[in-house]
């Protein structure tokens, strides 16, 4: 019986970084001032704040869960950091640096407790703590900003620093996904975050605590969302209430269009990063080509819903090939 030879689809990685070229192609041959060396260096530090919270956001999908409060939390530790820098400008960057971190992971780990301990709902658990962070945020500042006039040069010229022609911000950003990277690849608790996703079930019976990993997953993602807040209010020189509103639904969309099944035990760094850029990329254009920001969040909504689409397409024909290629083998 003659065999049909079938072309092999891209993998995800692969077809996403092929229309991410595509699309930067495109609106550099409309406006070939976008790729002027400010406004590229501009987009990689936007960009290194979604990816890094992406990296967090993606910890937690591993594992059948999502996180929705990881802007309030990067907002609430961003305000006290501010706090802290405006009361103490003389204490240097480590100590804003370790408060983040540390406040970061205890936003991060509340969360893990209330989904392992109590057995809740991550979104529930989240959606829950997305409004009280944002209310501490303000019970904190009294409603007040802290502008860049009162914190000190330190605080702000960090993620401004240049190395090897990047800024600090975009080093920090694109070395926390590198990070990721050999935390999931080369760990134990990374490898048991695939698995507690991907059958929980399995994953008992080998001795995997699948609540613990889901705890774990939460605490990787708050202290990512922590250190990102300082990053944050460095970057724009100004703590509010509001804070990267919002900026939640960016991060989970950046996990979807880069392959992360919301189903849990499926996806990787690499499609992450790629799905920052692509984002990063569309907001980035999207003033430069004249539309209007009424209409930025329904374009980014449609990608999201497209991105959704063709993952669950995807993996579905992937299921139906591993089924079908021992027989196809077999003639």
């Amino acid at each position: 019986m003659r065999k049909v030879s079938r072309l092999k689809p891209l993998p995800h990685e692969a077809g996403l970084g092929l229309l991410t070229l595509a699309l930067l192609a495109l609106v550099t041959l409309l406006f070939p001032q976008f790729l002027a060396p400010d406004n590229v260096k501009s987009l990689l530090d936007d960009t290194a704040l979604l990816i890094m919270m992406a990296v967090g956001e993606m910890f937690v999908l591993l594992t059948r869960g999502v996180d929705l409060s990881v802007a309030a939390n990067a907002a609430l530790t961003g305000m006290v950091v501010a706090q802290f820098n405006a009361a103490h400008p003389q204490a240097g960057v480590v100590p804003v640096l370790l408060i983040a971190l540390a406040m970061g992971a205890g936003l991060g780990l509340f969360n893990g407790l209330l989904v392992w301990r109590l057995r809740l709902p991550s979104i529930v658990v989240t959606l829950g703590t997305l409004s009280i962070y944002r209310g501490c945020v303000y019970l904190v500042s009294g409603g007040a900003w802290v502008n860049s006039g009162q914190m000190s040069p330190a605080f702000l010229d960090f993620v401004r620093l240049p190395v090897l022609g990047l800024s600090m911000l975009s080093w920090i950003g694109f070395g926390t996904a590198g990070l990721g990277w050999l935390f999931l690849r080369y760990s134990n608790a990374g490898r048991n975050l695939y698995a507690a996703g991907n059958n929980p079930e399995a994953a008992a019976y080998a001795g995997i605590d699948v609540g613990r990993m889901q705890c774990l997953a939460f605490l990787l993602s708050g202290t990512i969302s922590g250190l990102a807040g300082y990053l944050w209010t460095a970057r724009f020189g100004v703590a509010y209430t509001d804070v990267a509103s919002g900026f939640e639904l960016q991060v989970i969309a950046a996990c979807v269009i880069g392959g992360v099944s919301i189903t849990g035990g499926v996806g990787g760094i690499a499609g992450v990063v790629l799905g920052g850029l692509f984002l990063g990329i569309i907001k980035t254009a999207l003033p430069v080509v004249g539309i209007s920001p009424f209409f930025q969040l329904a374009v980014s909504g449609l990608v999201i819903t497209v991105a959704v689409i063709l993952n669950s397409t995807v993996q579905r024909k992937t299921h139906g090939r591993k089924i079908l290629e021992p027989a196809e083998a077999a003639s």
